[in-house]
């Protein structure tokens, strides 16, 4: 996972956890960081993982777009912009595909949307999510091999499939060739909400 340097980060933090009251310790044990880690990450010697500054801001309560951009709340008659060195990235477990996340932290519990570049041969293998979860990919360079459940189709460039997530599922560049595709995940509540 690519480390993350957002300027004053460890302030910012910090300041968060003085004003709930909150000892190094006591976030600690809230977020699953170390106590050494954090009072590292605070003083500014330590280069915090988009994992690890998740961690801290659900411990926290913070929203994560507003602890990366120093403001508690963005005023509504302006346009955020996340520069590409702060957009969180992730890689798959075999390190073949590369997920850039452009959702924000807060819709994360209904639908998610990534970037996803894969190597030559790259894949992205997933358990099932929660119930209901479907996944729609677009597939803008290459071919990618969908499968889902007991299903597989190759998807091609400008093509979108659309499956179930809440079974085990994979996606495969195809032809030993890197491709690139556009996923949004969409969480069993978003169809319940709409009901």
């Amino acid at each position: 996972m690519r480390s993350m340097n957002p300027p004053d980060i460890g302030p910012r933090l910090q300041a968060y956890r003085k004003a709930q009251g909150l000892t190094l310790a006591a976030l600690a044990a809230k977020s699953g960081i170390s106590r050494s880690m954090l009072s590292e990450i605070e003083r500014g010697s330590a280069n915090p993982t988009y994992g690890t500054l998740w961690l801290l801001t659900r411990a926290l309560g913070v929203d994560f777009n507003a602890l990366l951009a120093g403001a508690r709340e963005a005023p509504e008659d302006r346009i955020d912009v996340q520069p590409e060195n702060l957009t969180p990235t992730i890689r798959s477990a075999d390190g073949s595909c590369t997920l850039q996340i452009l959702s924000p932290v807060t819709m994360v519990s209904l639908v998610e949307w990534y970037l996803l570049t894969f190597e030559p041969g790259g894949s992205l293998v997933s358990a099932p999510h929660g119930a209901g979860t479907t996944e729609h990919l677009h597939c803008t360079d290459g071919k990618i091999v969908v499968r889902s459940a007991g299903a597989e189709m190759v998807l091609r460039a400008g093509e979108t499939a659309r499956y179930a997530a809440d079974v085990p599922h994979a996606l495969v560049s195809a032809d030993g060739k890197a491709a690139k595709a556009f996923l949004v995940v969409a969480s069993g509540d978003v169809g319940r909400r709409r009901a």
